[in-house]
């Protein structure tokens, strides 16, 4: 339990976050007062495009790294080790895809929203799909898991049970104390709590790995524990996990350009960049701040699995308690309070991202194009009022998520089944002219529809016999949409105008040939040092040979037994 201390600095850093946040509403009121001018759409929804790349890095980093994030990915490094390391790590290269194809684009676009991008790509067709599946998205999965997540385990650390009448206060605390700087401050207010909350959150989850490391005695002490194939990241076919190596190449660069390149939650961050060279840094700077979740939140799940199996921790009765139990059981007092802020800043910085993107969304994709007179005052009215409903409605739909055996399993789940179509819209729609509009429709609605059908197949494996690898199911149908959009464009009239090709690159080269800023600032050198480091760290953790892990059994046959029952939980340790 937590003690007064604990609750003390809790109360402090609630109170930080949220005086930032009116702060940032206040300091935009004022400005815009002395230049005789009413706050406009721009300002709020978009910063004024005056924010600078390390905001829009740790602004980008934090919005991703919710405390869903950080629930889910500790309890499958407790089950599984680093395999959904790979979640993270490979975001490095789609980071590099937003940074060197997309930002350009955005930028230049002038653009507020993405789906006001796909219309100026292809037609308002496209863009009201988009609009719509962003603001399900995030709703249900931006907002609706990670106040479920973030309950459950805020919950389990104050003692205040986890059934879900006990965590509908925490949820609806949460989402009014987030809602209240988002509506006030927009955009602005989020980036700069974004800051805050991610220190804070690197900090925390740095204390518990320490922490985690000083109670088992070091790295040997961990592989001699749980061996060499919990602990590498490409996985061969068959591994339990269900993630070998083969479906994260073919899976994850279908969810991973949607995520981070298509996605209006992540992406609305660098649409308020200053200039092109901010908005490039700053994903950059996002991807090298994706290095450290592998080794702050995945290891820890780990070495709670690690330090159990050593008799120096409790049992756990439930394996999405994993980071709670470490934190409640390792963590000297205040420690445990900053480590509740740091799921706090998580939480809220995920929430505040999607609940601004949803404001954006529905006031200039929806409303203002009904209304087109409508003026900047009162889409920010308008924008507000959305962001009430989507709270209202997230914390209608949290609760059900509890239905589900794995929070990351089934939030990946789901993200495999949306994300082909668009992804395929964006990438054919970018880099090949003959790419049409009736066809980035076609494409979207039947990509939407397949997707609802294989997600139902899999829901119901048990019944229907379904057993793809959900990182397969996604590349099969992304391979499909762009089948589909390659011959519907080719079969149909080339309805492209000049003005539609200007969002189009001559060719995949064209975007290296851009010589970007001097130094350290530059998009090519910042590209090729995040992708080395990540290439070599996945050298580094790559799968372990037979004869490693066959000497490891022999050499430590008890821990062998114990971690093949883990991985087998029909097993018995004798």
């Amino acid at each position: 339990m937590l003690n007064v201390l604990d609750f003390g600095i809790l109360i402090a850093y609630v109170v930080l976050v949220l005086s930032v946040g009116c702060g940032a509403a206040w300091m935009q009121k004022r400005k815009a007062a002395k230049l005789g001018l009413e706050r406009d759409d721009g300002a709020y929804f978009l910063a004024a495009r005056t924010l600078k790349w390390p905001i829009i890095g740790l602004s980008l980093f934090s919005t991703n790294i919710s405390t869903v994030h950080i629930v889910a990915l500790c309890e499958e490094g407790y089950r599984s080790g680093l395999a959904y390391a790979n979640f993270e790590l490979a975001a490095v290269f789609t980071l590099v895809i937003l940074a060197v194809f997309f930002v350009p684009f955005y930028l230049r676009a002038h653009v507020t929203t993405l789906p006001d991008f796909l219309e100026k790509r292809f037609n308002r067709n496209c863009r009201d799909f988009l609009a719509f599946l962003s603001i399900i998205s995030a709703v249900f999965i931006h907002i609706g898991v990670s106040l479920y997540a973030g309950a459950v385990v805020i919950n389990a650390m104050l003692g205040f049970g986890t059934e879900v009448a006990q965590l509908m206060p925490t949820m609806i605390m949460i989402a009014v104390a987030t809602g209240l700087y988002v509506v006030v401050g927009g955009l602005l207010a989020v980036t700069l709590t974004d800051a805050i909350q991610t220190t804070t959150l690197l900090i925390g989850s740095a204390i518990v790995t320490t922490f985690a490391f000083m109670k088992l005695g070091g790295w040997g002490v961990l592989e001699d524990t749980v061996g060499p194939n919990m602990i590498s990241v490409l996985r061969p076919s068959g591994d339990f996990s269900h993630m070998p190596w083969h479906a994260v190449v073919i899976g994850y660069p279908v969810i991973g350009i949607w995520y981070w390149c298509t996605d209006q939650t992540i992406v609305q961050r660098v649409l308020g960049a200053k200039d092109e060279n901010h908005g490039k840094a700053g994903a950059m700077f996002a991807g090298m701040l994706k290095l450290l979740p592998m080794f702050l939140f995945v290891l820890p799940g780990l070495l709670c699995l690690a330090l159990i199996n050593k008799g120096l921790l409790p049992e756990l009765a439930d394996s999405k308690e994993a980071f709670a139990h470490m934190v409640m059981n390792l963590l000297p007092s205040g420690f445990r309070g900053l480590i509740v802020a740091a799921l706090l800043a998580a939480l809220m910085g995920t929430i505040a991202g999607a609940l601004n993107s949803i404001a954006t969304l529905f006031a200039f994709d929806l409303y203002k194009r009904f209304k087109p007179e409508t003026s900047d005052k009162k889409l920010v009215h308008i924008g507000r009022i959305a962001t009430v409903c989507g709270v209202i409605l997230a914390i209608i739909w949290s609760p059900i998520i509890g239905k589900f055996d794995s929070i990351y399993g089934a939030i990946a789940s789901m993200i495999c089944y949306i994300s082909p179509p668009i992804t395929a819209v964006f990438m054919v729609g970018i880099f090949w002219k003959r790419a049409t509009a009736k066809a980035g429709a076609i494409t979207l609605w039947a990509g939407f529809a397949m997707g609802l059908i294989v997600f139902a197949l899999d829901l119901l494996k048990e019944h229907t016999g379904w057993s793809m690898l959900f990182m397969h199911a996604a590349g099969l149908l992304c391979l499909i949409c762009i089948i589909i959009m390659v011959v519907v464009s080719l079969l149909g009239e080339d309805t492209n105008t000049e003005e539609n090709l200007k969002l189009v690159w001559d060719s995949p080269m064209t975007p290296l040939r851009i010589k970007g800023a001097r130094g350290l600032m530059n998009y090519k050198f910042q590209s090729v040092a995040v992708m080395t480091i990540a290439c070599i760290i996945y050298f580094i953790f790559r799968a372990p040979s037979a004869e490693k892990i066959n000497a490891w059994k022999t050499a430590n046959p008890e821990a062998a037994a114990k971690i093949e029952a883990h991985c087998n939980p029909t097993l018995e340790v004798e």
